[in-house]
């Protein structure tokens, strides 16, 4: 990249955040409104400060009063006097109290100190286009990220959502086997430059767990949570790492803590509980959110066959869906429309890879139309690749019913104990410091 590119966006630099018409100035120690300085106590100026650095993110009571009053004890009428005075300036909806926990900044900021403001305006732009997940979105985003990244290579934040980016391309196309290593090193630059970033943690974890690095991401998670008390976005993070650890029971207490936070927020524990045989359940919440396979497979284990297929038939024929996406549904329908051939071609032939928890949904399917070997062996692999199947699942899953007969599913439920062992050191270690 030219030198020239990078120094000549500089110079026109942003330094405050933005948000509605306010202008808020670190440097300088500064809030304007439409241009005109506003009067701010000192304390005041710190509390904004924080809830505007992360802006849609809970920020708990104890964290703010940390960092307001480092070495003093005070009550939380102090804070609370804090919120009430900044509210009188920049707007009572501006500032939600998250009930007995904190505060979450809730006006769009869409300008950040050291980030030039068309640079932002891309960046925005680029995240309006990930948040809808399609192919022909995503590469809109990863282009104009690419774009942010040519103009500030310090933008911690595009960084973050560039390894999103990379990591969507790998694990739903085929078309570089070197995305995967793009979105490490995008999610290392970010941590280089932020180690703090709220949303580079929340999307490293999807990466960490899909390839088999579950436990390193429980441990990065409870060492957020320590300074990052009741973080509902680390809270739902761990709702999946906890399932691909086998532990069902953490990842369902997990949820409950997130939603009790905000319930607003979004969690993987459908699946969680799917696995945990509570599949009414996992229909209820799954049911609004962009429907795939789930719920399906939920009406089908309940034994409303005929609910699953036209769900399957009728989202096969209207939506885009990846590869493997369409393989996972398609063979649960071959599987539940007596079709063995073809269940078995479509999950021989998928490429799960970057997917080890549909591996578990195929030793289901397997096991279903009778091919107990073949369910082992996706069990074993899904366990290698990063996702274990919880020993609730093995010994209570109808489906999986028939592989408790076969030579090595003792070995396959003995490994799955063994490794839940291993995660649960790692969490016990956090809850004794």
């Amino acid at each position: 990249m030219p030198q020239g590119f990078s120094k000549k966006n500089q110079s026109s630099v942003d330094t405050a955040y933005r948000f509605a018409d306010f202008e808020l100035h670190p440097h300088d120690r500064l809030l304007k409104q439409a241009g005109t300085p506003l009067a701010l106590q000192p304390k005041a100026f710190d509390a904004l400060l924080c809830l505007v650095r992360r802006a849609q993110h809970l920020v708990s009571k104890q964290e703010l009063i940390h960092t307001l009053w480092p070495s003093v004890h005070v009550s939380e009428a102090n804070l609370t006097n804090l919120i009430v005075s900044l509210r009188k300036i920049v707007g009572r909806s501006a500032i939600r109290t998250v009930s007995k926990h904190g505060y979450r900044f809730e006006l769009p900021v869409d300008g950040e100190p050291g980030v030039a403001r068309s640079t932002y305006e891309k960046f925005a732009r680029a995240k309006e286009l990930t948040a809808q997940r399609s192919l022909e979105s995503v590469s809109q985003a990863r282009d104009l990220y690419w774009t942010c990244l040519a103009e500030d290579p310090a933008f911690a934040a595009a960084w973050a959502m560039l390894g999103r980016c990379c990591w969507f391309f790998d694990k739903f196309t085929a078309s570089s086997p070197a995305n995967v290593d793009l979105a490490h090193a995008c999610f290392q630059r970010a941590f280089a430059l932020d180690p703090d970033l709220a949303g580079a943690h929340q999307f490293y974890t999807l990466v960490q767990v899909d390839t088999g690095h579950a436990n390193e991401a429980l441990a990065r998670l409870l060492e957020r949570l320590q300074r990052h008390p009741g973080e509902p976005e680390s809270l739902a993070s761990l709702v999946q790492v906890f399932r691909f650890c086998g532990m069902l029971p953490e990842s369902i207490e997990a949820h409950k803590r997130a939603i009790a936070i905000d319930p607003a927020v979004a969690t993987s524990v459908a699946h969680t509980l799917f696995l945990s045989g509570q599949y009414k359940s996992a229909i209820e919440i799954y049911g609004g959110r962009a429907a795939y396979y789930l719920d399906a497979a939920a009406w089908a284990a309940l034994g409303d066959e005929q609910r699953a297929i036209d769900l399957l038939r009728e989202r096969l024929d209207r939506m885009s869906l990846s590869t493997l996406m369409t393989s996972l549904l398609a063979s649960l329908l071959a599987v539940l429309e007596r079709k063995p051939a073809r269940a078995l071609k479509l999950m021989q032939t998928a490429d799960t890879t970057r997917e080890p928890e549909i591996l578990v949904y195929f030793a289901r399917h397997y096991s279903r139309i009778g091919k107990p070997d073949l369910a082992i062996q996706a069990l074993q692999q899904a366990a290698e690749n990063g996702f274990l199947c919880a020993p609730q699942t093995l010994t209570t899953d109808a489906w999986l019913h028939p592989l408790h007969q076969h030579p090595a599913f003792a070995s396959v439920l003995k490994d799955s104990q063994n490794r839940i062992h291993q995660a649960q050191a790692i969490l016990n270690s956090f809850k004794s410091n």
